[in-house]
């Protein structure tokens, strides 16, 4: 459900391992391209689909007979589309969540969402999270990910459902550590992409990725996540490729920000807005209500919606009260 870059390279990795797949496209005319040229036209235009891929732009004809659910509409979208989506998903099917980010307004996690909005048992929700850009994927580069699931047996149908000779999905049951690295690691990737563009240097990007992990990690024990899930494919797998790829949207989009461009600027420099800029909000506001230290995502959000300048957001981090690591 979703025919956008992930979207599109994980209905081809689905069809590669062998599934019977249908897209669904906001958009007729993006789904009558697929049907008829085997192409996505908006995204990765020169890879060729499967045959055994398909698309509607009607989401009941999509849903009809579906084994595997598969969101991947932005984040910030996903309540209002699964809510008029979810009288037409079958009883059994498994809800995967392809999506990385923090819902505005309520700070719940997208398997949250899922599970409210559609009115399903959580243990239907599977999390599909870990280093999988998506350029490099539909060019078949290898790649390793993570299927969360607190029910295994719905975690192994899916990690089944998407292996192919170039990903590797591991299973892992701890279902809000692998959310919450996905979340903040769009958020620790826009910090990079302003100290790329400052030109800053190799520590301070090292650092970066160290204590943005360390951050996460805080959180996401006093959600209940196990913490070393941090440390594996979900936590500093993913933190590491979307930090240090120039592929990848919150890199990019930080990198505008941080050569002074303003929000509205940098989304117009890249026609889009990445997820870490409107979850950085949820992020602090969660960390806020569970007493968590979070410097690195509060001088982000600083940046990116009150206007604050780089450069006084790194004196601030610099400044702070020293500490034991």
């Amino acid at each position: 459900m979703g025919a956008g870059s992930w979207g599109s390279v994980f209905a081809k990795i689905l069809a590669e391992a062998g599934g019977e797949v249908t897209m669904w496209a906001r958009r007729a005319e993006i789904a009558d391209a697929i049907r008829t040229t085997g192409r996505n036209p908006d995204y990765f235009p020169e890879v060729a689909l499967p045959r055994n891929v398909t698309a509607t732009a009607d989401p009941a004809q999509a849903l009809a007979g579906a084994e595997l659910v598969v969101l991947a509409v932005t984040s910030q979208t996903l309540r209002e589309n699964l809510t008029a989506w979810a009288g037409a998903i079958p009883p059994d099917a498994t809800l995967v969540s392809l999506m990385k980010g923090i819902e505005l307004g309520t700070t719940k996690r997208m398997s949250e969402v899922i599970a409210e909005s559609a009115g399903v048992d959580p243990g239907r929700v599977a999390v599909v999270t870990g280093p999988n850009i998506a350029p490099e994927l539909a060019h078949r580069q290898p790649a390793a990910a993570v299927v969360a699931c607190t029910d295994p047996a719905r975690a192994a149908a899916v990690q089944q459902a998407v292996t192919t000779p170039y990903f590797r999905p591991y299973t892992n049951d701890d279902v809000i550590g692998c959310e919450l690295g996905g979340a903040v690691k769009n958020v620790i990737a826009l910090a990079y992409g302003i100290a790329t563009s400052m030109d800053l240097g190799e520590n301070i990007k090292a650092t970066l990725i160290t204590r943005g992990l360390a951050e996460t990690t805080r959180l996401g024990v006093a959600l209940g996540a196990d913490p070393l899930t941090f440390a594996g494919l979900s936590g500093l797998g993913d933190l590491v490729a979307t930090c240090c790829s120039p592929l990848t949207r919150n890199r990019t989009f930080g990198e505008h920000l941080g050569r002074g461009l303003t929000l509205e600027q940098a989304q117009a420099a890249t026609r889009y807005t990445a997820e870490g800029v409107k979850s950085c909000l949820a992020i602090r506001d969660l960390a806020h209500a569970h007493g968590v230290e979070m410097p690195i995502t509060e001088q982000v959000e600083r940046i990116c919606h009150e206007g604050v300048d780089p450069k006084t957001a790194l004196v601030t981090l610099m400044s702070r009260q020293t500490k034991p690591e």
